[in-house]
């Protein structure tokens, strides 16, 4: 698809490589999607109302659609606490961002790949990616087994307990959960 209209999107919407590989990207994903629906039945059976529906409508994104950015089209500034995004009217710079401070420390170490950026309430947000470890589970717990959970029933009626929590809330809400 990329080889096939690459250089048109570029030439008419006067956006530079990466923009429109991910606007190319993002069709793709779409469509990819609805044949997966398609196929799954979700729309229905082939000829129905929904599927006819389904299939005639061209696909098209809302305004607010969260926008995906990576490192070559959107930097971060963590000392100045700005950003700075490519946009059709050039590159926006010096975007200040904020947050809790454990938050801002943890995008400042893990932070990795792309950033959505997002239009809600008018209002825009920028969500990063964060590749955070797993914690080491400590020693004593792992002469225990997999997880620090012990195969001794005080281990199983917790679960138990767990699960009767669930069930309760989802009865409260009005939605019955099937017992196993």
């Amino acid at each position: 698809m990329q080889k096939l209209v690459y250089t048109d999107i570029k030439a008419t919407f006067g956006l530079s490589a990466q923009p429109a590989v991910r606007v190319i990207e993002k069709t793709v994903d779409a469509y990819a999607a609805l044949q997966t629906n398609l196929t799954a039945g979700n729309r229905g059976k082939p000829g129905s109302k929904r599927w006819l529906k389904a299939t005639g409508t061209p696909i098209t994104f809302r305004p607010e659609a969260a926008q995906p950015f990576d490192d070559r089209c959107l930097s971060w500034q963590h000392d100045a606490r700005t950003v700075s995004i490519w946009t059709v009217q050039g590159r926006l710079k010096n975007l200040g961002y904020t947050g809790h401070a454990d938050q801002l420390k943890t995008l400042v170490q893990y932070r990795r790949g792309e950033s959505d950026l997002i239009c809600r309430g008018g209002r825009w947000y920028l969500i990063a990616i964060c590749e955070v470890p797993d914690p080491e589970a400590p020693a004593a717990a792992l002469a225990w087994g997999e997880g620090g959970c012990d195969p001794w029933p005080s281990c199983r009626r917790g679960q138990s307990e767990a699960r009767r929590s669930v069930n309760d809330r989802a009865h409260k809400l009005g939605r019955s959960r099937p017992r196993r």
